[in-house]
């Protein structure tokens, strides 16, 4: 059974009229298969389309063969004729994106010689993985190239060639392929095997936004946005850096610097803080000078303040030292600290006791426990 594909006809195609030949119930919808259908079926890294087909929705678009199948989630009567509205917004999106990734995949091959080995389109980005490393300074170049391509506005040509024609056409292909082929070329740019949905002339995709290229399995990773996705990322980003000058009290365009700046500051703060929580710490442990073993609670301590404090009273204090930070509502964090014995059996007893994790050095034990402070304090009233 071979479907009438609309969507190569003409991609531009939102509306249609069909009729309905099979409906078959599944466990996920009903199969739909028509004699001719604009719904695009997943395929060459395009998403399947959806939209609405007799009333019904069509939740999903496969291929079988040469039949289109349409999940749809109620059952359409076979020998019905249906009409089909595709959710355009989407498609328009996946075309200029699908157009512009043949653009800048088109340009890579020329310059380097790389391959497009991986090809994603998601709701945001497209992710391409190529076959060798392309320089992330390079970006900018190549974006420039793409976007000529677009603002030159193109006419696309998509066409089968003939069996005697195809090994005379020059396209990009990782592999040699059996006749038919669709190639779909980019005059000057690109010349391709693809089987997706393209805009019609290159002006369609509007514009071209690479954001990135990193190291991938010996290759490279990129991502970018075309046409009305990549002005929603970009809106979104100059919205929150316009946030972030307001912050920063910095034209929008220098808030790099301004944060740079942000940061030196804080550093230079923390460096301050570090030395007087230090002096604090040395004052409270000579408060406990030749005590024996302490249990200590100090509010506002991360990881590295509680080892500190516990390390600095267990060199005053004669004994073992147990600091705890945190709240009766959220728990507390904790360290215990010896100059000389093994303070794991007591960390393990602790932990069991009070819902607790923790771990480390026989001397040095860190960790968490879920209790409050007069729990806390009711254990080690038991300690000897």
């Amino acid at each position: 059974m071979q479907t009438r594909k609309l969507y190569y006809e003409d991609p531009h195609r939102k509306e249609f009229t069909a009729e309905v030949l099979t409906c078959t119930p599944t466990e996920t919808g009903y199969e739909v298969v028509l004699d001719a259908t604009a719904f695009y079926p997943e395929g060459g890294g395009q998403a399947a389309d959806t939209g609405v087909l007799g009333g019904v929705r069509v939740l999903d678009t496969r291929e079988r063969g040469e039949t289109v199948v349409h999940l749809c989630d109620k059952p359409l009567e076979p020998g019905q004729a249906v009409e089909g509205h595709i959710d355009w917004e989407t498609r328009f999106a996946r075309m200029q994106q699908h157009s512009g990734e043949h653009i800048v995949s088109g340009i890579i091959h020329r310059r380097y010689g790389y391959h497009n080995t991986g090809f994603h389109m998601g709701s945001d980005v497209i992710t391409i993985d190529f076959d060798g490393v392309i320089p992330e300074d390079a970006l900018a170049e190549i974006e420039a190239e793409a976007n000529g391509a677009v603002w030159s506005n193109l006419p696309l040509r998509i066409w089968y060639p003939s069996e005697e024609e195809l090994p005379n056409v020059h396209y990009r292909t990782k592999k040699a392929l059996p006749w038919p082929v669709r190639i779909v070329e980019v005059p000057g740019f690109d010349c391709c095997a693809c089987c997706g949905t393209h805009v019609s002339t290159t002006g369609e995709i509007g514009v071209i936004k690479l954001f990135s290229a990193v190291n991938f399995r010996g290759g490279t990773r990129m991502e970018m946005a075309c046409g009305g996705q990549a002005m929603k990322i970009l809106n979104e980003t100059y919205a929150q850096n316009k946030l972030v000058s307001q912050a920063f009290s910095a034209k929008i365009f220098e808030t790099g610097a301004a944060a740079r700046r942000m940061n030196d500051q804080l550093a230079a703060l923390k460096f301050q803080l570090t030395g007087f929580q230090r002096k604090l710490f040395a004052q409270t442990a000579a408060g406990y000078e030749n005590a024996g073993n302490v249990l200590h609670f100090e509010d506002g301590l991360d990881g590295t303040g509680l080892r500190e404090l516990a390390d600095a009273i267990a060199g005053h204090c004669g004994g073992w030292a147990a600091v705890f930070s945190g709240s009766d509502a959220e728990g507390y964090g904790f360290c215990l600290a010896a100059w000389e014995g093994d303070l794991r059996p007591m960390c393990k007893e602790m932990t069991a006791a009070l819902n607790g994790r923790g771990g480390g050095k026989p001397a040095f034990q860190q960790g968490r426990v879920q209790a409050n402070q007069k729990e806390i304090t009711a254990f080690f009233a038991t300690v000897r």
